[in-house]
């Protein structure tokens, strides 16, 4: 899975996904709903051969890439947790 900034405002990003893997985005969801700081979080999937699927981020304060960062930081921590 490659991720990359496809748009950025003070407020707000989106990221997008080539070769998404849904057992990642899924958590990284809740975990950004789970932000205090994060307002608004959608998932955007379009046709899926022609467009990448997209993850749009909004916070109320700070940076969004933070945002992003905090809730891959709990959802590295959530699967490396995980035993067999």
């Amino acid at each position: 899975m490659h991720a990359y900034t496809a748009e950025r405002t003070d407020e707000t990003i989106t990221i997008g996904f080539k070769d998404v893997n849904f057992a990642v985005i899924t958590p990284m969801i809740k975990a950004l709903n789970d932000d205090k700081s994060v307002t608004l979080v959608r998932y955007i999937d379009q046709h899926p051969e022609l467009l990448d699927i997209m993850l749009y981020v909004k916070v109320s304060k700070g940076k969004p890439e933070d945002a992003i960062k905090r809730a891959s930081a709990a959802v590295s921590s959530y699967f490396s947790s995980v035993k067999q």
